[in-house]
């Protein structure tokens, strides 16, 4: 775990892209057992392939939010569930697309977490799209996005997590040194693959490439091994249906100095769900 010396905290789970029924089943389960063990004041996750995969449907957004999911972002899957548009234009649901897309898009860019007892300062949260190798969504300058965002910011040292959904490390390593000292965290997704990278930087920003993926880690980043050998192997298109198995609850830990905005620990958070067994 990367620390350092902290006063007043908050401490704030991200939970990696919750993949189809088997992420669903992993985050119910293991949710008590995140509390428990991590004592997050706040959890939120990206949800974007939470429907078989691709999307996030209104039912399963309230679904996380019962669960006691604070927040749900979304990435280049945003919109292959139309329905979930009313939501991300609604200011009340904790529901966001990533923030770099076209001023026509429809869609909130940002999250604001109201303060509460449990955490007494607001938390924002927004998503930058990647413009390397992700083809499906055509993202703009993330870089300049950010900026843009953090100027407007309604208070000084702000409480913000930043989640780099890019599918190059360099461009998400990029986005991280240059919001150092601005936000508390730059947390990676989309890869589905955890990094062992978290760490602090020099100006007290919390970073990791890739926080992981809630779902079956027995597959193909959360695909099934079978389809998706027959398409390299083959070049045949098939549907690259859900995997199954190693099911397990994924993201990262960041507790975050109160007053300055800034982070003071990373940690990895990796639970196995328990998955009976078949007869």
């Amino acid at each position: 775990m990367a620390s350092a010396a902290t006063s007043a905290t908050v401490r704030i789970a991200f939970l990696g892209d919750i993949n189809g029924a088997p992420g669903r089943m992993a985050l119910e389960q293991q949710l008590p057992i995140l509390r428990e063990r991590f004592r997050p004041d706040r959890i939120i996750a990206n949800a974007e392939n939470a429907r078989n995969g691709s999307g996030l449907t209104p039912e399963l957004f309230e679904q996380f939010r019962r669960l006691g999911v604070d927040a749900c972002t979304l990435g280049d899957h945003a919109f292959r569930e139309h329905k979930i548009i009313p939501l991300l234009d609604d200011p009340t649901k904790a529901v966001s697309r990533p923030a770099n897309l076209s001023a026509r898009t429809p869609g909130k860019k940002l999250i604001r977490i109201p303060a509460d007892a449990r955490c007494p300062r607001d938390v924002f949260v927004f998503t930058l799209l990647g413009r390397i190798n992700i083809a499906s969504i055509q993202a703009n300058d993330p870089f300049e996005c950010a900026d843009q965002l953090l100027a407007a910011m309604p208070e000084r040292n702000p409480i913000v997590i930043v989640e780099a959904h890019m599918e190059v490390t360099s461009e998400k390593a990029a986005i991280g040194r240059h919001l150092d000292g601005r936000v508390a965290a730059v947390l990676g997704t989309h890869t589905h693959v955890p990094t062992a990278d978290e760490r602090i930087f020099r100006g007290g920003t919390a970073f990791q490439t890739d926080v992981g993926m809630t779902g079956p880690h027995d597959s193909v980043i959360g695909r099934r091994t079978e389809a998706v050998l027959k398409h390299f192997t083959t070049g045949v298109h098939i549907p690259f249906d859900m995997g199954s198995g190693g099911e397990a609850v994924q993201g990262a830990l960041v507790e975050i100095d109160l007053a300055r905005g800034l982070a003071v620990s990373i940690e990895r958070i990796n639970l196995p769900a328990r998955v009976p067994q078949r007869t």
